[in-house]
């Protein structure tokens, strides 16, 4: 199969006939054994607009056959896990294409159903299987000391005192599974008051602290894998991005972190100091971060990663192996510590 298929799918498919459509695009997907970043795309553009008009029973197939495709699109599986647990449970156990903060933004969104599908999945983050635990099984009310020489009770007042303690129970209940999930949403917050709640606990580990840290170190590598490892893409495409003679690219990346204006210029005038001589390169510099809209830079990134595994199916490949350990032996290293964090 190759990239024409899909458009040949598209040419045979009448007007109106959007299942039959998403079915078969996906299913000449999962049958790619290396899909090019192109094919990639052209999945999520022909299957994400025909999403709302296909049945639950086709979205369930689709989510069941992605679950286990290795370079599935990232877009379509993240949109199939909001839907209902009964349709997105296969990627939500099996998928790779959902990261740690994905699993976490879908229990903070849809609760225990979801949880407990992705308490099921192989190798999970210990602390989101903790958090999980505490949803699942919350800490109860405290269970009263009996009182020394206490009066009998009436019946009237235990039956009061029983509906009391249910009622505290159940509100203690409540309250815990509400704090447990707040604990999730944290784990997502950016901003001051994120950083500033976590730096005791996990130190350095804000995305924007270590691109801003290592940005002001001077030392280029540090700052291209720090990147790398923010942007899940291997050290040589993040060298590329900082390479270039203008900071397009680099703009590009800090808009899918979703940093803001001020955070996004400290980071590129320390990479790219020569280029903000007067006030004007800088007000350039901010019209352009505003103007750039995030989806966009989203695509960009997504560009990169499809590029970075690209290349590491082509270098895995045994015919490029013998022909290219000579040749890559010196970035090799730094390029799959920086893609393998999975």
């Amino acid at each position: 199969m190759s990239s024409s298929d899909f458009r040949q799918i598209a040419i045979r498919t009448e007007s109106g006939k959007a299942e039959r459509l998403f079915r078969a695009a996906v299913s000449a997907f999962c049958s790619l054994t290396r899909p090019s970043r192109r094919e990639i795309g052209q999945l999520e553009d022909l299957t994400l607009p025909l999403f709302d008009d296909v049945s639950v029973e086709s979205r369930r197939y689709v989510a069941a056959a992605l679950s286990e495709c290795e370079y599935a699109p990232a877009a379509l599986v993240r949109r199939l896990c909001e839907e209902p647990v009964d349709i997105a449970a296969p990627l939500l156990i099996r998928s790779r294409a959902v990261s740690d903060i994905d699993l976490i933004a879908l229990i903070g969104r849809h609760g225990l159903p979801h949880a407990r599908a992705i308490a099921r999945r192989k190798d999970l983050n210990p602390t989101i299987a903790d958090l999980i635990r505490a949803l699942e099984r919350p800490t109860l009310v405290r269970v009263r000391e009996p009182e020394m020489q206490a009066p009998a009770p009436t019946v009237a007042a235990t039956n009061a005192e029983a509906v009391e303690d249910n009622a505290t129970g159940q509100q203690s209940s409540g309250i815990a599974a509400e704090n447990a999930r707040r604990r999730l949403r944290s784990m997502m917050r950016t901003g001051d008051e994120a950083l500033a709640a976590k730096v005791d606990a996990f130190p350095g580990s804000d995305t924007y602290v270590k691109l801003r840290e290592t940005a002001l170190t001077g030392n280029a590598a540090f700052f291209q894998t720090a990147l790398a490892d923010a942007l899940d893409i291997d050290f040589s495409t993040a060298r590329a991005l900082t390479a270039n003679q203008n900071y397009a690219s680099l703009l590009a990346a800090l808009r899918s972190l979703d940093l803001s204006e001020d955070r996004a210029f400290l980071i590129t005038v320390a990479i790219y100091p020569s280029l903000f001589p007067h006030p004007q390169a800088i007000r350039t510099y901010l019209d352009r971060y505003r103007l750039l809209h995030r989806d966009v830079a989203l695509d960009r990134v997504r560009g990169w990663k499809a590029e970075t595994l690209s290349r590491m199916v082509r270098d895995a490949s045994p015919a490029n192996s013998d022909s290219s350990k000579a040749s890559n032996s010196d970035e090799a290293a730094p390029s799959l510590r920086a893609s393998s964090r999975k």
